[in-house]
């Protein structure tokens, strides 16, 4: 299993954030604020309470002005990176919502070779308007982490970060970043636009459809944005989103031989397969299959899977796959009746049923 991200926040990684900050204030006391970062409610902390934590103990153990704290922080942030790196943004979400200017400059910094997205969506909440012009500045930097920046942290939806609603409910502003950035020539970029795009269409999939309409044939860059952009809408099933990837409909192709488990126990493997049967080879098919898993409350929600998209060369082709029942932190499973079906261009062709238990013998 994993490594918990919240442990990477080991005792030599906090003693070396500690060395660093002593070189550029050398009346940093390292020793107290060690023992301050692994205090006794460390351990019941998950990983964004522990940037949390680390930013508030930084600020105790610097007792200079905002200004002079930034000073010694963007100095010391250019020997971390990567998400771990995230209490730096976070001392700034915290400390630095009185003084805009101040707090975006160190925003810039911060976000190089790490990701200043979760705390800039707190200034688009106090100053929206001004924050949005910050981001379409960004938005036409040459630093390809400062307009990542300005998609992802506008991002109607961004996942472990706080709510955005008013763009939720109207996208607009988020369009016009997406706009200046759909032809970007880095990937980086591309995939957050393409995770906003998906993040409106969850609210707005007409504004999708939309987009794609408007966008697709014109390089494969954009065509790619076009498609990831639209997984959500395809998983559902949208006949229009489907017909714009050519996905029709397939009357001639079936399913036979579905072969699934009766039941599987918690932890283990649910195993399944199918014969996919089609009068001729096919140009563009998109093979899913869906589970609906019983949650507590009893009813089901369903989760579509990707097993195959582009051209089908033969006319039948058989298929095995296994699907975990691990509990994780994102899916925690539950006992009763769940159910499968193998989706052809989102077209449902086959349903069967099993039984979840956590009993050592069925």
């Amino acid at each position: 299993m994993p490594e918990p991200l919240k442990n990477s926040y080991t005792h030599a990684y906090i003693a070396n954030l500690a060395n660093k900050v002593k070189v550029h204030y050398t009346d940093f006391d390292e020793q107290n604020f060690r023992a301050s970062v692994f205090c006794d409610v460390w351990e019941s902390l998950e990983l964004k309470a522990r940037m949390r934590h680390i930013a508030l103990q930084l600020h105790r153990f610097l007792p200079l002005s905002y200004a002079e704290q930034l000073t010694i922080l963007k100095t010391t942030s250019k020997d971390f990176g990567s998400f771990e790196a995230m209490f730096f943004q976070d001392f700034v979400e915290v400390f630095g919502l009185d003084d805009f200017e101040l707090s975006m400059e160190a925003l810039e910094v911060f976000t190089i070779g790490s990701s200043s997205e979760f705390a800039v969506r707190q200034f688009i909440l106090k100053y929206e308007e001004q924050t949005l012009e910050q981001m379409i500045a960004w938005a036409k930097s040459d630093n390809e982490h400062l307009r990542r920046l300005a998609c992802e942290g506008c991002r109607p939806r961004l996942p472990w970060a706080v709510a955005l609603p008013k763009f939720k409910k109207e996208p607009s502003k988020v369009l016009l970043i997406i706009e200046l950035l759909k032809n970007d020539p880095s990937l980086y970029v591309r995939k957050s636009v393409a995770n906003s795009l998906n993040d409106i269409s969850k609210d707005h999939p007409q504004t999708l459809i939309q987009f794609v309409k408007n966008n697709q044939g014109f390089s494969k860059e954009l065509d790619w944005i076009c498609k990831h952009a639209s997984r959500t809408l395809l998983k559902k099933g949208d006949s229009a989103i489907l017909k714009l990837f050519n996905l029709q409909s397939l009357p001639h192709v079936s399913i036979e031989n579905f072969v699934c488990g009766k039941a599987v126990k918690i932890g283990n493997a649910l195993h399944f397969s199918f014969e996919l049967n089609a009068k001729e080879p096919i140009e563009n098919i998109r093979i899913e299959y869906a589970i609906e898993y019983l949650k507590a409350n009893n009813r089901h929600n369903k989760k579509v899977f990707m097993l195959t998209q582009g051209r089908l060369e033969t006319t039948h082709k058989t298929f095995t796959k296994k699907q975990s029942f691990k509990d994780m932190t994102t899916r925690k499973h539950y006992i009763g009746q769940h159910f499968i079906s193998v989706l052809i261009n989102g077209e449902e062709k086959v349903r069967g049923e099993f039984v979840v238990d956590n009993a050592s013998e069925f």
